[in-house]
């Protein structure tokens, strides 16, 4: 499941600051997405060290989850489906099992298992029909966290189906953007915030005092933004399906796949998830889609720490109950 372009801003100031910090920002390309590195630090020679070694943690989460890469662990688990158990690093297994906990969460509107589709909507420009019915439900079929064999004593997944298969796309980014900002803290980085493409974790304050901000955008109005947050030590992860869609027969089909059926999600646009982890908030803003509006929001009205802003597909802005938004400001 492939992840929404960033549908947000980060504000910085100008730092007129008398602390000896200063805000260094660095933008690259990793796990096939967007990232921007902002972080504080005492000169230029110092960023640009820890900047490389966040690079080098964000090339190795890459290379253990990836699925594109024959030779990583989870590609390994994937070509081992239906035949036997694969021992993985521990890093692995807990990331699996901790995806399985979150889709419990969400009574499978996010599961980690719904790789098994990702080749039957591409959202390419190749998509001229609708997929048959009978590949939808085969794939379908193939699809379910709850079968995933753990085997903690071995640190080996199993997936008892051929073809079954597992996926981070939709948690792997939320993942990286935590690691990096645990990397960069233990640096002795005092502020900062990983931006992967939408996937934003955050921590401390601007050198002059004053808070990180993140500001929304509806996407049918891209033009104005609707809403700026302050953002200290949390993470904010927006989800949306107005860049990649396809349509068929007049109908617009966004990319995010609903787990449970096959085909793709309707009815919401972009989600935004303030949570404690990168992580969480980005399995839980692409659960929100599958939920739709009604459902999503209620869910996280029952969580602790965490909360939303949904918008549907006739632009409406919909928020949890502990989000006020003054959209005539």
């Amino acid at each position: 499941m492939s992840r929404a372009c960033l549908v947000f801003l980060i504000f910085i100031s100008a730092l007129n600051s008398t602390s000896a910090q200063v805000v260094f920002q660095r933008s690259f390309i990793k796990m096939g997405s967007a990232f921007d590195l902002t972080l504080v630090a005492n000169n230029q020679v110092e960023a640009d060290q820890l900047f490389e070694q966040a690079i080098a943690e964000i090339d190795r989460i890459e290379r253990l989850i990836s699925s594109w890469d024959q030779s990583s662990e989870t590609s390994q688990v994937n070509q081992m489906a239906g035949k036997e158990a694969v021992k993985v690093a521990k890093e692995l297994y807990d990331l699996v099992f901790r995806a399985k906990a979150i889709a419990q969460l969400t009574n499978g509107a996010f599961d980690p298992t719904y790789a098994s589709v990702d080749k039957i909507w591409t959202f390419d420009g190749r998509d001229v029909e609708q997929p048959k019915a009978e590949i939808i439900s085969a794939s379908v079929a193939k699809i379910g966290f709850d079968k995933i064999v753990f085997d903690p004593l071995e640190s080996s997944l199993y997936l008892p189906l051929q073809g079954m298969k597992v996926g981070f796309g939709a948690i792997g980014k939320g993942y990286a953007a935590d690691r990096v900002k645990s990397l960069l803290q233990k640096q002795g980085v005092a502020a900062g915030i990983v931006n992967a493409s939408g996937d934003m974790s955050a921590w401390g304050i601007k050198p002059n005092g004053e808070p990180w901000q993140v500001g929304l955008i509806n996407p049918k109005n891209k033009d104005k933004v609707f809403a700026w947050f302050p953002v200290k030590n949390k993470a904010v992860v927006t989800s949306g399906d107005y860049e990649k869609f396809i349509l068929i027969n007049g109908k617009r089909y966004g990319h995010i796949i609903n787990p449970k059926t096959g085909f793709p999600s309707q009815g919401v646009i972009s989600c935004t998830v303030f949570a404690p982890k990168a992580e969480l908030a980005d399995a839980l803003s692409t659960a929100l889609f599958v939920m739709g509006v009604e459902t999503g929001i209620d869910f996280i009205n029952q969580l602790n720490q965490v909360e939303a802003i949904m918008i549907d597909d006739t632009g409406k802005v919909h928020t949890s109950k502990n989000i006020k938004i003054d959209e005539t400001a």
